[in-house]
């Protein structure tokens, strides 16, 4: 099979679906031709002071049922073909379908009055498509190709070789034997058709190489964050060993096995090992979220959902009682159900979403967590009744080092990249992440919002 794709072409997936949508475009495009050629036929006598000879009319009748059967055709092809360079693939389809479609095109050209036929024009239109599709050698073919049978078929009538088919009452006289013009209109045709190949054929080939240029600097900027992860995990990595040693010491004296200890000293050590326990936690977090953007992947087990929010609850559950917010789960699913994914993932995305409800509340708030089903998917809504999200912030809450204006006015601290990575997070599992604003527990003053979670279930 001969390789046909370009070599500007180098990013292959891209080339061939642009190739798959321009073949369905001209198969759909071809239906309509068929149609409207069927309805000219009927009814051009009552509308156009032309008439056709029975030859011309039985030609066309032909052309249209002969195009409306390989238009079938090639549309049942086209479900099979794959990105195979190899082999018999979508490129070589749009040339069988160039093939087809110049042919009948040129059989119509010739049936309907040669160089005086309406139809010239559309040769333009299939030379500028194939040069966006195909590489410059085939095109230029293809063009040669057309120029050639035109000039055939134009020069054969002049001379009488072959049977000029008038169409009576389209023009008042013949001028397929007139010298100037039929030189005239070969030669302007010839130009058109040259200049109109070259330059699209040019332009797509320029496109491509764009195309090309930034998909490599893509790639140069994704190397660059791998890099960068790298590096966040070995720095991370070598900070918890030096935790990892003060957490073993602490146990060894809070253990007793180098003596008594007097009670405040005690619990001030007991203090000290829990924030070294959250700053391991939170070395942990950051190890399996670096590992999971350098990995692109993520770890897959069945897990009850219930428990895992019973569990981000009771993370927060001090938090909570420092500003007085009332924590409250509602279960109102009808049939238990399991969720499939990365457990510790879901887990930080829960906290981040309850942590912020609970952050950016009034003293006395509430926060509502209720699960339910519906559709073979899993809900769960985090909603409450603080400050809300302003209507303009709203689509832009899910961007990185976004916050939203009236939270920057109460809360200072936080880098606005948590619910970018919650949605990153969600989206991973196949679920997706909605906000309202305001929410269902509305108060005056307090419009709220509902961050709404929705995860499939197994």
């Amino acid at each position: 099979m001969i390789k046909l794709i370009p070599d500007w072409a180098v990013h292959d997936e891209e080339f061939w679906l642009a190739i798959r949508r321009r073949n369905l475009w001209f198969i759909k495009l071809r239906y309509a031709t068929v149609a409207i050629l069927v309805l000219f036929l009927l009814t051009y006598r009552f509308f156009l002071s032309i008439h056709l000879s029975e030859t011309q009319t039985n030609v066309l009748i032909f052309i249209a049922f002969f195009i409306l059967f390989y238009n079938v055709l090639l549309h049942f092809i086209r479900r099979f073909l794959k990105h195979d360079s190899n082999a018999f693939n979508p490129l070589h389809l749009s040339i069988i379908q160039m093939i087809l479609d110049l042919t009948m095109l040129l059989l119509m050209i010739y049936y309907s009055g040669g160089v005086e036929s309406p139809l010239i024009f559309f040769l333009i239109f299939h030379m500028i498509v194939g040069s966006l599709i195909l590489p410059g050698l085939i095109i230029y073919s293809f063009a040669l190709a057309v120029l050639m049978v035109f000039w055939g078929i134009t020069v054969g009538e002049y001379y009488g070789f072959f049977e000029h088919h008038h169409i009576e009452g389209f023009l008042p006289f013949h001028l397929h034997q007139d010298f100037n013009y039929v030189l005239s209109v070969n030669i302007v045709f010839a130009m058109v058709i040259v200049i109109t190949v070259v330059l699209a054929n040019n332009i797509a080939r320029q496109l491509y190489q764009k195309e090309q240029q930034l998909y490599s600097y893509i790639e140069k900027l994704n190397q660059a964050e791998k890099e960068k992860t790298k590096y966040i995990l070995s720095v991370v990595h070598e900070i918890k060993t030096p935790l990892n040693a003060m957490h073993a010491y602490l146990d060894l004296v809070l253990q007793k096995f180098l003596g008594p200890l007097d009670e405040v000293v005690e619990e001030k050590l007991r203090r000290a090992k829990k924030r070294s326990d959250e700053a391991l936690e939170m070395i942990n977090t950051v190890l399996k979220v670096s590992q999971m953007k350098l990995m692109d992947q993520i770890n897959e087990e069945e897990f009850e959902i219930i428990e895992l929010i019973k569990s981000t609850i009771k993370r927060h559950s001090q938090f909570a009682q420092t500003k007085s917010v009332e924590v409250k789960l509602i279960d109102e699913r009808k049939e238990q159900c399991k969720i499939k994914g990365d457990q510790f993932l879901i887990l930080i995305a829960f906290s981040n979403l309850l942590g912020n409800a609970i952050k950016y509340n009034f003293e006395n708030g509430k926060v509502e967590i209720k699960l339910y089903n519906k559709d073979k998917m899993c809900f769960v809504e985090f909603c409450d009744n603080g400050p809300g999200i302003p209507k303009e912030d709203q689509e832009k809450v899910f961007q990185d080092f976004f916050r939203a204006s009236n939270i920057r006015k109460m809360v200072t601290e936080g880098a606005g990249l948590g619910l970018s990575f919650v949605k990153e997070i969600i989206e991973k599992h196949k679920g997706s992440i909605t906000l309202q604003s305001p929410s269902r527990l509305q108060q005056p003053g307090k419009p709220g919002a509902c961050f709404i979670v929705s995860l499939p279930c197994v």
